[in-house]
């Protein structure tokens, strides 16, 4: 199953690598790997969900954002005050506009809420150890 664990790599128009994160596990078991991916519409952020490969916290989908102006990969959960994210779902609207779900109350997951986030804004206020 190792060969399911994902690293992602952004690159340059001219194939330089700007940035890349392994998400991979040394048996694994116990990594992520990329389920769903999409650029924002004006091209400037690139989210990215995760599902784990062994299955566990299978109600936990790490969503990841590139910055493309400060080349950094930061943990969406980072922008909402450290909430998980119960859906690999989300959706992006102009012009870098990420909509995801939440838990309204801390531990139940029966009970949701949609979180809309500005990227350009949530990045700004980002602490330097947020990826």
């Amino acid at each position: 199953m190792a060969d399911i664990e994902s690293r992602v790599v952004i690159r340059a128009v001219n194939g330089n690598t700007l940035t890349s994160k392994a998400y991979s596990s040394p048996r694994g078991t116990n990594g992520y790997y990329v389920d769903r991916a999409k650029w924002s519409p004006d091209s400037q952020f690139f989210v990215f969900s995760m599902m784990s490969s062994g299955g566990h916290s299978p109600w936990s989908f790490p969503t990841m954002v590139y910055s493309r102006r400060k080349n950094l990969i930061a943990k969406v959960s980072d922008m909402i005050d450290g909430r998980p994210l119960l859906s690999g779902d989300f959706r992006l609207s102009a012009p870098h506009t990420l909509s995801v779900v939440t838990w309204k109350r801390e531990g139940d997951l029966d009970d949701t809420m949609t979180m809309t986030i500005d990227l350009e804004k949530a990045f700004a206020k980002l602490p330097a150890s947020s990826n």
